[in-house]
C-alpha cells in the first residue's frame, strides 16, 4: 500500500488559553512550514448554543491545520493533515512546542499518526 497524505492528531488536557492565540499558533506553524496558507478563520463558541470553546482552522493548499477546545473542560484536539511534499509531523512538532513553552498546564495526552489517500501499489 501506498499513500499520498499524513494526517497527525494532537489530543491535550489542561488547555487554558482562547481561539484567537490558537489561531495565531497554527498560522505562524504553518508559514515555518512549505505549506501555504489559502484561509483562516476561528470561530469562538460563548456555551449559548454550541460547547464553551473555539474552532480554529488554517487551510492550507495541501489540505488543513485545526484545532478544537472544551474551554471548560480544558481540552484541546489539534489535527494535521497534508498531502503532497510537506510533512505535517513538522507542522505538528511546532505547535506541540508552541503549546508546552506557553501553557505550563498542558498535557499531551496523545498523539496519532495515519496514512491518508491510501492506495493499493
Amino acid at each position: 500500500m501506498k499513500s499520498k497524505g499524513r494526517h497527525i492528531t494532537l489530543d491535550y488536557s489542561g488547555f487554558r488559553g482562547n481561539g484567537n492565540w490558537m489561531l495565531d499558533v497554527l498560522q505562524s506553524s504553518v508559514a515555518k512550514s512549505n505549506a501555504r496558507e489559502v484561509h483562516a478563520h476561528v470561530s469562538i463558541f460563548d456555551g449559548s448554543v454550541s460547547p464553551l470553546g473555539f474552532a480554529a482552522v488554517v487551510l492550507i493548499d495541501e489540505s488543513h491545520v485545526s484545532a478544537h477546545c472544551y474551554a471548560d473542560e480544558g481540552i484541546l484536539a489539534v489535527d494535521c493533515f497534508t498531502c503532497g511534499d510537506v510533512n505535517p509531523a513538522g507542522i505538528a512538532d511546532d505547535i506541540h512546542a508552541k503549546l508546552v513553552d506557553s501553557i505550563p498546564t498542558i498535557h499531551l495526552v496523545q498523539r496519532t499518526e495515519i496514512d491518508r489517500f491510501v492506495m493499493e501499489d
